[in-house]
């Protein structure tokens, strides 16, 4: 199994806004979303993924065949702003789920942005919690902090991390 990371281009676009429609069709178990009058999600933020700097979209890929994404960015809600990263959105395809896919990529962006992280989950995203708890306590040794952080639509638990050069 050859796992990838593929940075998203502009004219992926449509792909990853197909492959977010999935994801918070998943996600809404969790925040209670409704679809808008079109049948849609949407996801507010997609355009500045290709309009500000500090923000990157990847594929994940599993022998050459899309199995999900990660959204890096360096907004946070809990670190000083340009002093840490975040995965503002991370999903692998049910498909490829408990195999290790989530977890090579989750290393695969650590090790390609190395230094502060802070990792927030939704409370009631039981899986989510598990799947980050046990990545980071593999990545850092059991070296990180668990913080309350309230975003713009719940409060979640945080993770805060440093991996790599600046470890």
């Amino acid at each position: 199994m050859n796992v990838l990371l593929e940075e998203v281009g502009i004219e992926d676009k449509q792909v990853l806004m197909n492959l977010l429609e999935l994801y918070q069709y998943d996600f809404s178990e969790f925040d209670k979303a409704d679809v808008n009058a079109h049948g849609l999600y949407g996801y507010k933020y997609l355009d500045h993924y290709w309009t500000e700097p500090g923000r990157h979209p990847f594929f994940i890929t599993v022998d050459d065949a899309l199995a999900g994404f990660v959204l890096v960015s360096d907004f946070c809600y809990l670190c000083e702003p340009g002093d840490a990263r975040s995965i503002s959105e991370f999903f692998v395809m049910k498909k490829y789920r408990r195999m290790g896919v989530g977890e090579i990529a989750a290393w695969s962006v650590f090790e390609m942005f190395p230094g502060k992280w802070e990792i927030i989950q939704h409370p009631e995203n039981t899986p989510s919690m598990e799947f980050w708890e046990k990545v980071i306590t593999d990545v850092t040794r059991g070296e990180y902090r668990k913080l309350e952080a309230e975003t713009e639509d719940w409060t979640g638990l945080a993770l805060i991390f440093t991996k790599g050069a600046s470890q």
